[in-house]
């Protein structure tokens, strides 16, 4: 696990919220670098599939030219939905760093992430992500 890549995932997150967005921000790892970054777009394109998550594996994929993410990890400022966790699966992507559960979908995840033997860390800037999540909800209330 490193700091800098759950930062880096934060400046993405931000970068979500300034767009009106849910502030969440995936970046993939390989050998130390940076492959793949992503933040939500889901409003920006009208798509429910614009996750961070998405975006960042397929920009990770097109970055080494193969969908197989195997030696690759992920940093994830909210732990993913369904359709990520199955998302991360197949691209094959075995360590996952989130900064805050997914309260709607933490127990359905657990049963995925042990059915497919892959490592999960929570936790991570946890207090920071929070308060970016919550200036979101907040916004939203307001409207």
């Amino acid at each position: 696990m490193n700091d800098k890549y759950m930062k880096e995932a934060i400046k993405l997150a931000k970068k979500a919220l300034k767009n009106g967005e849910m502030p969440v921000g995936a970046v993939v790892v390989y050998e130390d670098n940076i492959i793949g970054r992503g933040y939500n777009k889901k409003e920006k394109y009208n798509d429910s599939t614009m996750h961070a998550e998405i975006i960042a594996i397929k920009d990770a994929s097109r970055s080494i030219n193969d969908w197989r993410l195997n030696k690759c990890s992920i940093y994830i400022t909210m732990e993913p939905c369904t359709m990520c966790i199955g998302a991360i699966i197949e691209s094959r992507i075995p360590k996952v760093f989130c900064g805050i559960k997914n309260k709607k979908t933490y127990l359905i995840n657990k049963k995925l992430i042990k059915a497919n033997d892959f490592n999960i860390k929570y936790g991570i800037f946890e207090e920071e992500i929070t308060k970016i999540t919550e200036k979101f909800f907040k916004t939203i209330r307001n409207r």
